[in-house]
């Protein structure tokens, strides 16, 4: 007998809006230059209900404290990474990516909508996550926090009833393209090609200039492989 397909959509996760200075501390506490202390100071100034405040930290957890078995090796090396970094919003969108498949639809979606005129209406995003994750308040509202999240990590913002791309970060370090490129093979689940890897429109935030080759070189996870046709591509090492 045939097992029965499942109807139900796609679980969530991400269901809070994520302060990118929440966000720095727990990977700071990561890192070893922060402790449980200073992100308790955060929380209690942005006043946040029992309910809300346990939400965010599990959120936080998952990101950065208690990531997964599968991604612990991934916040090692992204913390080796952040030496002498202005901004931790790549590293945030590594973790976030590849720990929340709803984070990462939200924004694939947004950068396919937004890559040619560089924005989009909200209500047209909302409309295609609804169509994979279900006409549910929670998919509204869930997305409205991701968009909230990526608007305060710099990464897009708001206009009226539209939502607008910020100016792209840019990326050099060969550390940190490396950590991109393995998000973004780990959210699309199988090797993707060096010429189009950094203009994915899951990684619609950032200008990354490090070539693959120097990447793959330096990354003890990333690998050059060819595909059937010959063509390079970007894989995770098994």
């Amino acid at each position: 007998m045939k097992k029965r397909m499942s109807s139900s959509p796609p679980r969530i996760g991400f269901d809070r809006f994520i302060r990118a200075e929440w966000a720095d501390c727990a990977f700071n506490i990561r890192r070893g230059i922060a402790d449980s202390s200073d992100l308790e100071r955060l929380l209690n100034r942005a006043n946040l209900g029992a309910a809300a405040r346990t939400k965010t930290m599990t959120v936080l957890k998952k990101l950065w404290l208690c990531p997964a078995p599968d991604l612990e090796e991934l916040t090692t090396r992204s913390a080796a990474a952040a030496e002498d970094i202005d901004t931790l919003t790549p590293f945030h969108w590594v973790m976030a990516v590849s720990s929340y498949p709803f984070f990462g639809k939200v924004a694939e979606i947004f950068g396919k909508l937004t890559a040619i005129q560089g924005d989009c209406a909200s209500s047209e995003l909302h409309r295609r996550m609804s169509e994979i994750y279900g006409e549910r308040e929670g998919t509204y509202r869930m997305t409205n926090m991701v968009l909230q999240t990526q608007a305060n990590w710099g990464a897009l913002r708001r206009s009226g009833k539209r939502l607008e791309r910020c100016n792209q970060m840019h990326v050099s370090e060969s550390e940190i393209a490396a950590l991109l490129a393995e998000a973004a093979v780990r959210y699309h689940g199988k090797p993707l090609s060096t010429s189009t890897l950094f203009a994915m429109p899951i990684l619609y935030p950032f200008k990354v200039t490090a070539r693959a080759a120097q990447m793959t070189s330096r990354s003890s996870t990333l690998e050059m492989r060819p595909n059937s046709r010959g063509e390079p591509m970007v894989a995770v090492r098994n």
